[in-house]
């Protein structure tokens, strides 16, 4: 192995939720690591991380999308092929989580949940890995939780999306791996996103979280540059399947 395997010149990257959060950080690893960036967001809201992205001297670009229709996946993926020519990797980010009680959550809370964080990143990833395939290699990512294993308070639909999110990666990378395409997750521990903001408002709250932690400290945009390099890159030639905790050991305590 030579340290270019961590390269992803020539590589053309699709993260959706990429303009704040994990998405966003996501997208800054990948593109300083030599990766074209296509941001995909619902709202219009790219101007910063692509600014960020052109200061640090790489490239990129967005496209506005709801992740909850599939015609509009469709056209966004038959896009980029056009324009790109190629998807070497998928990063799923867009989420959402409305921390709403038991007895206040309804039907469409949950089902938009599920759509979201669920649906839209199994569709995503079929239409992405039929190109994939003609190339044998491709990398898929999705982003799953600390609540892809426990419970947390008014949270039932995002823990059950992020459950799935984390049997999902199994089984696509069961689906794709034979062809060159590794599929792998990471779930995130406390990292400051639009979704844990409150919790950052919180300093007694965070201070808890990050003493749960086996290193004492809360996640920083630091921490998701080198699992996110090299899950997407040559670097990783055998790890498929997988949900990797970046979590400070919070999971493992």
């Amino acid at each position: 192995m030579n340290l270019s395997d961590f390269s992803l010149e020539n590589k053309v990257a699709l993260i959706t939720g990429g303009t704040s959060g994990i998405g966003k950080m996501m997208a800054l690893a990948l593109a300083k690591a030599g990766a074209f960036v296509w941001i995909a967001s619902s709202r219009d809201n790219a101007d910063e991380v692509l600014q960020e992205i052109k200061e640090q001297g790489s490239k990129a670009k967005f496209v506005q999308v709801d992740v909850t229709s599939s015609n509009a996946l469709e056209k966004m993926v038959a896009g980029i092929h056009k324009d790109s020519k190629r998807i070497d990797i998928l990063v799923n980010s867009a989420g959402i989580n409305l921390r709403n009680s038991a007895e206040e959550l309804t039907l469409d809370d949950w089902q938009k949940t599920i759509d979201i964080n669920l649906t839209a990143p199994f569709y995503l990833s079929q239409l992405v890995a039929e190109s994939m395939k003609k190339n044998n290699w491709g990398r898929i990512i999705n982003i799953a939780s600390l609540q892809s294993l426990r419970a947390f308070d008014n949270s039932i639909p995002y823990g059950a999306s992020k459950g799935g999110i984390m049997q999902l990666t199994r089984a696509l990378a069961q689906a794709y791996s034979k062809d060159g395409i590794l599929v792998n997750a990471i779930a995130p521990g406390f990292f400051r996103t639009n979704l844990t903001e409150s919790l950052f408002q919180d300093s007694d709250k965070l201070k808890t979280l990050a003493n749960k932690t086996m290193m004492g400290r809360n996640g920083e945009e630091k921490d998701m540059f080198g699992i996110s390099v090299f899950l997407c890159s040559d670097a990783n030639s055998y790890v498929t399947g997988q949900t990797i905790f970046l979590d400070g050991g919070f999971s493992a305590a």
